[in-house]
């Protein structure tokens, strides 16, 4: 008599124990894709803003180093610019992503750093334009025209990385990514 109600609730303790297991890892298995798919949320969303920031003052720039425009009126593009880059350095550094993508976390706040090099280049070179005239002026169009190079090169590899970032997938794993198991 014993053993017939001692076996179903083995058999019961069991088929739990299996179907934890199993929840387990299938909950692993949603932490992670929902990481994933948060960072590139982010990312997305990051290199989206970085691109509508530059791409007004690269037209800007561009004009400055054409002579279209007067070097002082980017003045205030130039600082908004700055500040914006700086925001969105801070805002790299803070994206959180599993293991594999921390290789493009680190390259997305190293091309936020050029461009933010870049923009002081172009602050640099325009400053000297309209302070003087005569043998600093190549020194002015140089900087001016390696910002804006810099620049440009900066939001091409800033989107590249956004598409890379698209092409992740979420690890199959059960290993949870260094930032879970803290």
């Amino acid at each position: 008599m014993e053993l017939a109600i001692l076996l179903p609730i083995a058999a019961f303790i069991a088929l739990a124990a299996g179907l934890a297991v199993v929840l387990r890892g299938t909950g692993r298995i949603v932490a992670r894709t929902r990481e994933l798919e948060r960072f590139k949320s982010g990312v997305r969303d990051l290199a989206a803003r970085v691109d509508a920031s530059l791409a007004g003052a690269a037209v800007q720039i561009d004009a400055v180093r054409r002579r279209q425009i007067d070097p002082g009126e980017i003045n205030e593009t130039l600082a908004a610019a700055t500040d914006a880059v700086e925001r969105y350095t801070e805002e790299a550094r803070t994206l959180r992503g599993p293991t594999k993508a921390e290789a493009i976390q680190a390259d997305l706040v190293s091309e936020l750093e050029r461009a933010g090099r870049a923009l002081e280049m172009v602050d640099h070179g325009a400053a000297i334009l309209m302070t003087s005239h005569g043998p600093r002026e190549l020194e002015a169009q140089t900087s001016i025209k390696r910002g804006y190079l810099n620049l440009v090169h900066a939001r091409e590899a800033i989107a590249r990385h956004a598409l890379e970032v698209a092409e992740l997938e979420a690890d199959k794993r059960t290993r949870t990514s260094r930032w879970r198991r803290a």
